[in-house]
């Protein structure tokens, strides 16, 4: 052995030293807790602080809005502005008592006597709807990929981007956990259902205005569930007999309620 070899290996306990350190900065010390799908929580705060909400535009005004028509099983409870474009007002079938709000359609076919007429409006708030959903989609690096083969069911989600490539199943209740700045955004390649009975419960702040849950195919909230958050819906968001919302229904076809109660986010 060369005389001089022991003279350059560092002592066991320097060994060590130096790699805590290196775990330390790769999110590996701190919290040291993990998020559903295994990733430091430190990470995933990191990458929500620089995820930017989805700018609704004008849309966002709307508590429900939809290209194709907005049915109805009397009586639901709808705090917030309603409107559908470019169908006809005549394919709006919500009560003016049912709409804590504006009921805006394009021609003079919508309920009365609480209807206004904007066709330009709503034309310009479809389009934006329209941008939302290609904003949402459109994102990329996402946090979390496939994420319990579609199953979230039973999970507590940390804020970040979420992308499935297949449908997403709410099975079981489901809790998003976050502050009041952090943001949750859901690419579904697939449907959306939310199971009867469950609810997305929101804590640590989390707002719904917040959340947005882009949807390739429909959606479905099941019969006396709960659900927080936006829908970009790219077809039909079915609203079971029941169910509650806190939250904004866009859809780029129709909606349908049966004796909901649906409340807009806090803007």
């Amino acid at each position: 052995m060369n005389r001089f070899d022991n003279a350059f290996k560092p002592p066991m306990w320097l060994k060590v030293s130096l790699l805590a350190a290196v775990v330390t900065g790769c999110g590996g010390g701190g919290d040291g807790g993990l998020t559903a799908a295994g990733v430091p929580q430190a990470m995933s705060a990191r990458r929500a602080v620089a995820l930017a909400p989805v700018d609704l535009r004008s849309a966002g005004a709307f508590t429900i809005l939809s290209k194709t028509g907005i049915t109805d099983v009397y009586a639901s409870t709808i705090v917030g502005d309603v409107g559908t474009s470019p169908i006809t007002g005549a394919a709006l079938l919500l009560a003016c008592t049912e709409v804590t709000g504006k009921i805006v359609v394009v021609d003079a076919a919508g309920p009365l006597p609480c209807a206004t007429n904007d066709a330009t409006t709503l034309t310009t708030a479809v389009l934006d709807m329209e941008a939302a959903y290609l904003d949402a989609e459109g994102r990329t690096s996402p946090d979390f990929t496939e994420l319990g083969a579609g199953e979230i069911g039973g999970m507590t989600l940390a804020p970040g981007l979420y992308k499935w490539g297949t449908g997403v199943s709410i099975s079981t209740d489901v809790t998003l956990s976050g502050g009041p700045d952090d943001v949750w955004i859901f690419q579904v390649a697939g449907t959306l259902n939310e199971a009867n009975g469950k609810r997305v419960t929101l804590t640590g702040g989390a707002q719904a205005k917040n959340i947005f849950w882009q949807v390739a195919d429909s959606v479905t909230i099941g019969t006396t569930a709960h659900f927080e958050g936006v829908v970009l819906g790219k077809t039909l968001v079915a609203v079971n007999t029941g169910a509650s919302a806190n939250s904004r229904l866009l859809a780029q076809t129709a909606v349908t309620l049966q004796m909901n109660a649906i409340t807009q986010p806090a803007i």
